[in-house]
């Protein structure tokens, strides 16, 4: 890290602490708390539903999903199709029902039994299918980039961990979902940036698409985006079932969506929101998992070194 990488990380912060200032000094009311007032347009909408679903656990484990498995996972990102089902759906009836999360809706729908169900559940998802994970991945970045800096790869990796929650804490504390919202929005920026970099500096230093090409060829079925039944991991009709159900619970019932698309100044923002979402949400394939491939392929050329328990 040079000195001019830490001015960068430094601005960053700094933007996301007058973020976080400026929602803070906005809220006067609940609705401004937990739906920023209900005054988003469209495009944060999408933006903030691409940057929640998207985090440093996609980063890292997409691109080493690409190293290992080709295209196999892009069906669960190119299932971005579900989000056209948000819109058109489901966000009419929680839209227009004024609710502020998704267990309150449950219970104006049946009763207050479902909306503690869905709210017990939902937590303990959240801990062992989000949050730890995304937590992990961001110490396993810092115990990968800033392993000097903090003395061992053991301590940037508990730094990381901390720095982590306590960051995303205290902007969703103080600013509510404003804040959260508007940090997303810049997130998003920064994501695909950063990640269309990785692709173009590592094609220019692979030598082409053509070499991507030659050792997708070479892989054959352990890169194939279809798999036959037979494969232990990613069958072709298991991935389509499973992607379609996990993909319009999550899409469109998960409380960490959905809420987005709640905080829009109209029913029609919230509807472009979700399908400006789904749009962001067919990058990855390209960004983040093909990233991947031409490590895997550098790697084979003897370029970079991709550990074999990586």
């Amino acid at each position: 890290m040079t000195v001019l990488d830490w001015l960068i990380v430094a601005a960053y912060f700094g933007i996301l602490a007058a973020i976080v200032w400026w929602s803070s000094r906005r809220i006067k009311t609940s609705a401004d708390y937990f739906l920023a007032g209900r005054e988003v347009g469209f495009f944060v909408v999408g933006a903030s539903i691409f940057a929640s679903n998207i985090g440093s656990e996609h980063i890292v484990g997409l691109a080493g999903s690409g190293a290992a498995n080709g295209l196999a996972q892009a069906h669960w990102e190119l299932h971005a199709w579900v989000l056209v089902l948000l819109a058109w759906v489901f966000v009419p009836f929680y839209y227009r029902s004024g609710v502020f999360t998704m267990p309150e809706f449950l219970e104006r729908r049946f009763d207050a039994r479902a909306r503690w169900i869905l709210s017990i559940v939902s937590l303990v998802a959240y801990v062992f299918t989000k949050v730890s994970v995304t937590v992990y991945a961001g110490a396993l970045v810092f115990r990968t980039l800033l392993a000097d800096v903090f003395g061992s790869p053991d301590e940037a990796f508990w730094v990381g961990a901390i720095v982590t929650v306590l960051a995303t804490g205290v902007y969703t504390i103080l600013g509510g979902l404003r804040a959260v919202v508007y940090t997303e929005v810049l997130q998003t920026g920064l994501l695909i940036l950063g990640s269309v970099l990785i692709t173009v500096f590592g094609l220019s230093a692979l030598g082409g698409w053509e070499e991507v090409r030659e050792v997708a060829r070479l892989q054959g079925e352990r890169w194939a985006l279809w798999r036959s039944n037979a494969d232990p991991v990613f069958p072709w009709l298991g991935v389509m079932i499973s992607s379609v159900v996990t993909g319009i619970w999550y899409w469109c019932t998960d409380q960490y969506i959905v809420q987005r698309t709640l905080a829009a100044r109209s029913l029609q923002d919230a509807r472009r929101g979700a399908l400006w979402g789904g749009f962001l949400k067919v990058w990855p394939v390209f960004i983040f998992l093909v990233p991947g491939m031409i490590g895997y392929a550098l790697h084979l050329k003897g370029v970079i070194r991709i550990p074999e328990d990586a």
